[in-house]
């Protein structure tokens, strides 16, 4: 039977009245000094009181941009109330009802993680009264514009063959389209002194990528039987997982952004503590080639390569193939993470457009995976027929980083694409849509917002506004 998961600790760790709450979390948020620069895939955040963890868990929280659109959540952490092997995912809770309002649950991700492997359990109780998830959706609730549905999952005992399990089942889901919050405290009631000592040893381990070096660091903690500590990592097994779908994955690297203990708070003391670090999962920063006015300088030949691969990618898409340039012709511009959409015509009008707006993987297999979207998965129309691809003609358009603007005025038609976001809904329109349809800005502005973000004609007055440019070229 599906239900509805009552909070355990409104209340208790963090205020159970919205206004209070609210306030409290934007306080945290803008007190925090991380800046949203980068794409972030994942967060290490604790799960106290918010008197004693709060301004640390904003750390990580603040490195997310509040534009950032993901498909779902999935909030992992340890338990602490019931005693289980493997992991457990709750697909019988429909919404988890919170003080800032209702936040569904992708039932359907977990019950396939369910049905893909036994070592993930369909098991209601051990959320029920567990605290280290639910403090975390306050926090995304108020930072995200669109908060998306949450993916719940506790992991319990297990041996390194089931943690090894519930990676492989949780790694397909680690992409760009959705954020990993690993729920973890570190340190458990050593002395002020050792905890700081102990977290800086952990904290260590966990920015060098390795999960042996993770664990083996935990090990050596245990052996100094230093006095009055527990544990190094309640969340080492959520932790380890992440350790674990990172590995590879060269793309990525991970910030350290705070440290703090319960002895730094006011209602703490400095003789049994409990430690708090916050971590995001970045992508990397990309390599830029500017030029003056798009941001971005391909060269000719560079273009012709990405219009290839576009074209080929369609082509080998219809035998089931992937098809992508040899290595011997990529440059370092190709290889940066770039934003792109691949742009189709026929006969003069639009076939499909397909994009990024942030670069989080080689521009050359972005092009090329657009390019495929825009044939076959634009939902605007049927899918691209072997006789169409003849006639078709393909534009590119490649972008630079968003910037947020103040004031519609700040936006340049025919120079600036715009990104227009408000609850929970977004729209876009390339730079070049400007030029072809002759509009104004507020004619620009009033279809974005009525055609493509579903705000209505006059939502963009109160959306959030960010600009971009492109390189737009095509196969003439």
């Amino acid at each position: 039977m599906v239900q509805i998961h009552q909070p355990a600790v409104a209340g208790q760790f963090y205020p159970a009245d919205a206004e209070t709450l609210t306030a409290i979390v934007e306080g945290f948020l803008d007190s925090a000094s991380t800046s949203a620069d980068r794409p972030v895939q994942a967060v290490i955040v604790p799960h106290a009181g918010y008197v004693f963890s709060g301004a640390v868990a904003a750390e990580a929280y603040a490195g997310i941009s509040p534009a950032a659109v993901y498909e779902r959540i999935f909030i992992i952490g340890p338990g602490h109330r019931e005693a289980f092997r493997g992991a457990a995912v709750d697909g019988s809770s429909e919404v988890y009802s919170m003080p800032l309002g209702d936040v569904s649950v992708d039932i359907r991700t977990c019950l396939e993680l369910a049905a893909a492997d036994s070592v993930f359990h369909n098991r209601r109780k051990p959320f029920e009264k567990e605290h280290c998830l639910e403090v975390q959706i306050p926090f995304l609730q108020v930072r995200l514009k669109r908060m998306p549905p949450i993916v719940p999952v506790i992991i319990g005992s297990v041996d390194g063959n089931d943690l090894g399990r519930i990676v492989r089942g949780l790694k397909p889901y680690f992409t760009q389209e959705n954020l990993f919050v690993i729920s973890s405290d570190f340190s458990h009631y050593p002395s002020y002194d050792d905890a700081c000592k102990v977290d800086r040893a952990t904290g260590d381990a966990i920015l060098s990528g390795s999960v042996e070096e993770f664990l083996n660091t935990l090990l050596d903690n245990a052996r100094q039987r230093i006095p009055g500590l527990a544990t190094s990592a309640c969340g080492q097994l959520p932790i380890a997982a992440l350790l674990m779908m990172m590995q590879g994955r060269d793309d990525l690297e991970i910030r350290h952004l705070d440290y703090r203990n319960s002895g730094d708070s006011q209602y703490g003391d400095k003789d049994g503590v409990v430690g708090y670090h916050a971590f995001t999962v970045v992508y990397k920063e990309p390599a830029r080639h500017e030029d003056s006015e798009s941001g971005f300088a391909l060269t000719d030949q560079e273009k012709t390569i990405l219009l290839e691969t576009a074209r080929r990618s369609i082509e080998t898409a219809f035998e089931g193939k992937y098809w992508l340039p040899s290595d011997s012709l990529l440059t370092q511009t190709l290889k940066a993470e770039c934003g792109a959409f691949v742009t189709l015509h026929l006969h003069g009008r639009l076939r499909g457009c397909i994009g990024n707006l942030v670069g989080v993987r080689p521009l050359y297999k972005t092009v090329a995976e657009m390019a495929r979207a825009a044939a076959f998965e634009d939902d605007r129309f049927r899918p691209l027929t072997r006789e169409e691809l003849e006639q078709v003609h393909i534009e590119i358009s490649v972008l630079s980083p968003l910037r947020q603007i103040s004031s519609p005025d700040e936006l340049v038609l025919g120079r600036d694409g715009v990104l227009m976001v408000k609850d929970g809904r977004s729209g876009t329109f390339l730079p070049q849509v400007a030029d072809e349809t002759g509009w104004t800005r507020e004619e620009f502005l009033g279809h974005c917002a009525r055609d493509k973000a579903g705000i209505g004609w006059n939502g963009w007055k109160d959306a959030d506004l960010y600009v971009y440019q492109a390189d737009v070229f095509d196969e003439q």
